[in-house]
């Protein structure tokens, strides 16, 4: 899969997707960050292969900054504000 399907793939499957935020409804552990784990429970539809893609630092959590780049990138879907 290239990086554009992937890029696509995720702008489809977030596009109906509510609002994600940094919030302990997802963050389980309560550590101020996202695993593979706990997004897929807030987001089923999600694969490990799109959460690689979002985690750039490769430590198999999301940050706040990967978050929002992700976000920024349409590959999670924006919080309300």
């Amino acid at each position: 899969m290239t990086k554009a399907t992937r890029t696509l793939a995720f702008v489809t499957i977030f596009a109906a997707t509510p609002v994600l935020a940094m919030d302990a409804e997802i963050d389980a552990d309560a550590d101020g960050m996202y695993s593979y784990p706990e997004l897929q429970t807030a987001m089923p539809e999600m694969t490990e292969d799109q959460f690689i893609v979002m985690d750039v630092n490769g430590d198999g959590l999301l940050d706040e900054t990967e978050v929002a780049a992700a976000t920024e990138a349409g590959l999670l879907p924006a919080t309300e504000g």
